[in-house]
């Protein structure tokens, strides 16, 4: 088993740190991971550049690999033979969660699609972490997505499903259980901050305060925050095929 570890957050992210370990009681890993921080890059690929991969360590001495593109990059450099033939894709431990519409935002959860286009299994992990505080523990986090891998390993997934797992900011011992669970309602707060330069000439910032989404128990956003880790199979085929029938009796 060879397993592909990457995130959006780079290659010095301790979620990527955490996840590393977690996947290396399951089979050989490869770290293959963006060289700086990706996040809310959506679903990425460079095509107008040449792409320039690394060797680097993490901070444990595992050797890795660190490249100046996307997240959906380092799974397509991957995928392409960059590396020894991948058999499942983790990505993350992503510091926020990723629920609802986040996933066409995020390089963590848009990165394990990639691995679908690729053929292979991908799963993104996402952790709500305490905003409040400085440093964050993602042990238990790593040990959610270790069990989370192994049971994939060993049931298997249709080709053309990925996981979105988010987990609780909770020791592994208060963390609930699990729940398999839809995409929720996120609410944000955006706000556009506009500024004007030394140069008289105006700036934009997309600001705001961190967004929070609709409390039901059997979506993603309910379950966390019941303190469940909740598992989304998310699929790339966003046909809307209850309106393909409505479309079609128009006179076009």
């Amino acid at each position: 088993m060879h397993i592909l570890v990457t995130n959006d957050d780079g290659i010095h992210a301790l979620g990527l740190l955490a996840l590393t370990q977690a996947m290396q009681s399951l089979g050989d890993v490869t770290v293959l991971a963006p060289n700086k921080n990706w996040s809310a890059s959506g679903h990425s690929k460079t095509l107008g550049r040449p792409l320039r991969v690394d060797e680097t360590t993490l901070t444990d001495g595992t050797p890795a690999l660190s490249t100046d593109g996307a997240p959906s990059d380092c799974v397509a450099l991957a995928m392409l033979g960059l590396i020894d033939p991948v058999n499942l894709v983790v990505t993350g431990i992503n510091p926020h969660a990723n629920i609802g519409d986040d996933v066409t935002y995020s390089g963590t959860v848009t990165s394990a699609m990639e691995a679908i286009i690729g053929g292979v299994p991908g799963l993104a992990f996402s952790l709500e972490t305490d905003r409040n505080l400085k440093e964050h523990d993602y042990a238990p986090a790593g040990e959610i997505a270790r069990r989370v891998a192994k049971k994939v390993i060993e049931e298997g997934l249709q080709k053309d499903i990925l996981l979105s797992t988010n987990i609780p900011y909770l020791p592994l011992d208060e963390i609930k259980g699990f729940k398999i669970t839809k995409l929720g309602e996120r609410i944000y707060l955006d706000e556009l901050v506009s500024r004007v330069d030394p140069f008289g000439r105006p700036y934009h910032w997309i600001g705001g305060e961190h967004p929070t989404g609709k409390m039901i128990s059997d979506t993603d956003f309910g379950a966390i925050n019941e303190g469940y880790v909740s598992i989304t199979p998310l699929q790339l085929d966003m046909t809307a095929r209850d309106e393909m029938a409505r479309l079609e009796k128009w006179e076009w």
